[in-house]
């Protein structure tokens, strides 16, 4: 059977592509789709390393919050007869403790410095032991530090629980609480982190 014409034709016509402005239009929607694509996962990327950022900030001022006040409720004389607080002030604390396996018992300073939580441990040497001119060994408790002029990070309290205002007697320290506040970008959210803890002084009685 013979084919009709019109059929014939199309049989004979080539396959059509597409055109020149075809192809660019083509070209230029899968640019626009691949670059909304990077964005996308920039912004995740950077988004969710900003939260891993502050719950690593957070969770290692936690821990050095802990280890500080489990060293300070054990506080005590210092190998040279010092008084188990040294020195006290809102970003500073200064006590004699045994935080380690000898038999000494060590200085232990808290410092803050620009927004970075130190704490140096100090062994006495010596026969009488001394601290003077004693090697320092310094850690990193916190970083991302910060607390204002009215959030201090230690706070004091006598006997009865009043908080003791600068200047400040250490011997009349009886408590003593920690308070960091966390925060790697101040400009972002998540919200300021807040870490407290408090802890006794077991091995004194403070004056009232």
């Amino acid at each position: 059977m013979t084919r009709p014409p019109t059929a014939r034709l199309n049989a004979d016509r080539p396959a059509r592509g597409f055109t020149l402005i075809e192809m660019m239009v083509t070209i230029a929607m899968t640019v626009l789709v691949m670059g909304a694509l990077s964005m996308l996962i920039v912004y995740f990327y950077k988004t969710n390393a900003f939260t891993l950022q502050q719950s690593i900030a957070s969770e290692q001022g936690r821990r050095g919050v802990e280890d500080a006040m489990r060293y300070l409720r054990e506080a005590s004389y210092g190998s040279d007869g010092s008084y188990p607080i040294g020195s006290a002030g809102t970003s500073t604390l200064v006590f004699y403790a045994n935080v380690n396996s000898s038999p000494e018992i060590e200085r232990v300073t808290y410092e803050l410095v620009g927004g970075t939580l130190y704490r140096g441990i100090a062994e006495p040497a010596g026969s009488p032991p001394t601290y003077a001119g004693a090697l320092s060994a310094t850690s990193t408790i916190a970083t991302s530090v910060v607390n204002g002029t009215s959030t201090p990070v230690f706070t004091f309290y006598d006997a009865s629980g009043t908080e003791l205002t600068a200047p400040i007697n250490v011997s009349r320290i009886a408590s003593v609480e920690t308070t960091l506040q966390i925060d790697v970008n101040v400009n972002r959210a998540p919200v300021t982190y807040t870490i407290s803890a408090g802890a006794t002084l077991r091995n004194l009685k403070a004056q009232l």
